[in-house]
């Protein structure tokens, strides 16, 4: 009796489905690695998305040919191989951060010369499967979540930052402000009896220029008491109408005299017909002075240089530019540039309270102040103050 071989109950699986289960599979395991690429979190933001984005194609049906490629907010991340500009087929999904569209995803197909395929691979070639769509719309997706994430946790960090700032400058203003009321009786008496003793009869030639010193060294360490009054803002205002472009030129008749290096330029452009702002014309003139003088330093001596000095009218404000060509600041000093009692200076010759001063005066009227730049090309200081209309209503 001949014994017939029994046939498996397992049914092999179709071509077709086998090709399917493999693409999704190659769906799957891109997922994955989305995920994993953005739990790991190694690198900055723009390596984690080339990484993303080097997956990519290796989850498409034929993915010799596939380029992948991400915008976002100007920035362009795109897979090695061929260009996308000279793509046959295209398919592309937004990327939205916190529901608000900054760029897109997009997968492409390169442009074989058609010597190069079959009759065959030219018809089947020149599309992308709907399950590559939603794909490609799921890991948009993704990316668009982690971005939201590692931004939240920037302005998170810069806000931390921020208030770790302000309670530092908190502190330093009250320690300021007690150590300028010590002084200022001390230094008071000191010039006064200076003052007085200059003025008695017979006083010795070589006596009268010690109590000239004297009495200069006091006027000096009040003026640095009233700056650290003024940065405490414990120094009253006297606010009523005032008049910027009146203000700046007053500043720059003394500076102008005053500058010991001829190879400084300045440059006028004060707009006409300025609003007036609500201000203490004594504490604005010192802005315009301390930014003067700031950019007069900021050119070395002997060289040759520009300051220009702008003011225009802006949207319920009057605006004050202050730029040169000196030599610039680093991005380290920039970020601490208006930190009170940090100073680039040799020892002796300046406070750190220039700038600081500026600041405490510009917040204190209710404005704001900007600053860029780059070495070796100048510094450029913005201020607004609020028109008076403004600051009424």
């Amino acid at each position: 009796m001949t014994t017939r071989p029994r046939r498996s109950t397992v049914s092999e699986p179709e071509p077709t489905a086998l090709a399917e289960l493999v693409e999704r599979v190659k769906e799957l395991k891109c997922l994955y690695e989305v995920a994993a690429v953005f739990a790991e979190r190694r690198g900055s933001l723009r390596e984690c998305l080339v990484r993303v984005v080097s997956g990519l194609p290796t989850a498409c049906r034929y993915s010799g040919r596939a380029r992948a490629c991400l915008r976002l907010d100007g920035i362009v991340v795109a897979s090695s191989g061929g260009r996308l500009d000279a793509a046959a087929h295209r398919i592309s999904a937004p990327l939205r951060v916190a529901g608000q569209e900054r760029g897109e995803v997009e997968l492409a197909y390169v442009t074989i010369p058609a010597t190069d395929l079959s009759k065959t691979d030219t018809e089947s070639e020149d599309s992308f499967l709907t399950e590559e769509r939603a794909l490609l719309d799921a890991v948009a997706h993704q990316i668009g979540v982690f971005i939201a994430s590692v931004e939240a946790e920037q302005r998170r960090a810069d806000m931390e930052s921020s208030l770790r700032h302000a309670d530092r400058l908190a502190t330093i203003g009250q320690l300021a402000a007690g150590v300028a009321h010590e002084l200022n009786e001390p230094l008071g008496n000191a010039l006064g009896f200076a003052q007085l003793a200059l003025k008695a009869p017979d006083v010795p030639p070589q006596v009268r220029s010690d109590l000239g010193r004297i009495a200069d060294a006091a006027l000096r360490g009040r003026e640095i008491i009233r700056k650290l009054l003024v940065f405490a803002r414990q120094a009253p205002a006297s606010k009523h109408p005032t008049v910027l472009n009146t203000v700046v030129e007053e500043a720059l008749f003394l500076l102008e005299a005053g500058c010991e290096n001829p190879g400084i330029r300045f440059v006028r452009e004060l707009e006409p017909g300025l609003p007036e702002i609500d201000a203490d014309p004594v504490q604005v003139r010192q802005v315009v002075t301390n930014l003067v003088i700031n950019a007069m330093q900021a050119i070395p001596r002997g060289s040759r240089g520009t300051i220009t000095i702008r003011t225009a009218s802006e949207s319920g404000a009057a605006a004050l530019t202050v730029a040169d060509s000196g030599s610039g600041m680093t991005p380290e000093v920039l970020r601490r540039v208006f930190d009170p009692f940090f100073t680039t200076k040799d020892v002796g010759q300046g406070t750190g309270l220039g700038l600081a001063v500026v600041q405490g005066i510009v917040a204190g009227h209710g404005g704001s102040i900007e600053v860029e730049s780059e070495p070796s090309r100048g510094s450029v200081f913005r201020v607004r103050l609020p028109a008076r209309a403004a600051a009424s209503t």
